[in-house]
């Protein structure tokens, strides 16, 4: 039985996140139905991703895998699929078949985020659902001194959800970086992995420097206490991006 290997790029807007839930659309569920579909009927498969991205998180390099008793090549599989998945904004971008030791999840080594925020005052119209729009100004070069605060091994127990699954909150932040483009701040991350909600709490916390509201030293007060309440807010989901995913 073969084990296949995709990239998938996907607008994650009108899903309520990656993993299946009842009576929402997600996006496993709607790729499950397109492998189906291929396959001319009814099946069950098992797919691995390589990150369960939230409600409204997109991605442009997010990876899954899955077991499948039919033998497709891997263009036929990619362009099959994008046939049935063409109206609900996912695309397959590559496939391949890989060893079956091979895990979307366990073998990843690091995993890319960008969070895009809009700064300027008028309100976006083409990036809607793309960005997280902030009209007043940020300092960026602010932003990026104290993003340094959070680099290397730490407890983020301040910057995870409440509702956070994982047995420990000690991470090693591999990348943090805050770059202004235009009219837009970039910030952009890398980890082997990531606790829930992490980037996004990141980044609301990251704000509130480039406010002026607070300063280098308050995100390492922040980081320090380990709790929750000490951190900023949680940016919303729809500037956030997995854009790769590193094996």
């Amino acid at each position: 039985m073969p084990r296949y290997r995709l990239t998938l790029e996907y607008d994650g807007s009108r899903f309520a996140g990656w993993q299946k839930q009842r009576d929402v659309a997600s996006v496993q569920q709607t790729f499950e139905e397109a492998v189906q579909a291929i396959c001319g009927g009814e099946l069950t498969i098992d797919t691995v991703v390589a990150g369960r991205t939230d409600a409204g998180v997109h991605a442009r390099g997010q990876v899954v895998h899955f077991d499948l008793d039919r033998d497709f090549t891997p263009d036929r599989l990619r362009d099959g699929l994008n046939f049935y998945l063409r109206e609900n904004r996912i695309a397959v971008l590559d496939a391949a078949i890989v060893d079956g030791e091979f895990s979307a999840r366990l073998s990843a080594t690091a995993r890319h985020y960008l969070y895009r925020i809009l700064n300027r005052r008028p309100p976006p119209a083409i990036e809607s659902g793309a960005v997280w729009h902030v009209p007043v100004p940020l300092d960026a070069e602010a932003m990026q001194i104290a993003a340094q605060r959070l680099v290397g091994h730490h407890d983020f127990n301040s910057f995870r959800s409440t509702e956070c699954q994982a047995k420990s909150s000690l991470r090693t932040l591999d990348a943090l970086d805050v770059k202004r483009v235009g009219d837009e701040i970039h910030i952009t991350t890398r980890s082997r992995s990531f606790l829930h909600n992490q980037v996004r709490i990141m980044t609301g916390t990251l704000k509130l420097v480039g406010e002026g509201r607070w300063s280098a030293d308050d995100v390492s007060v922040a980081l320090e206490k380990a709790d929750r309440r000490a951190a900023g807010p949680t940016a919303p989901p729809e500037g956030l991006c997995l854009m790769r995913v590193d094996y």
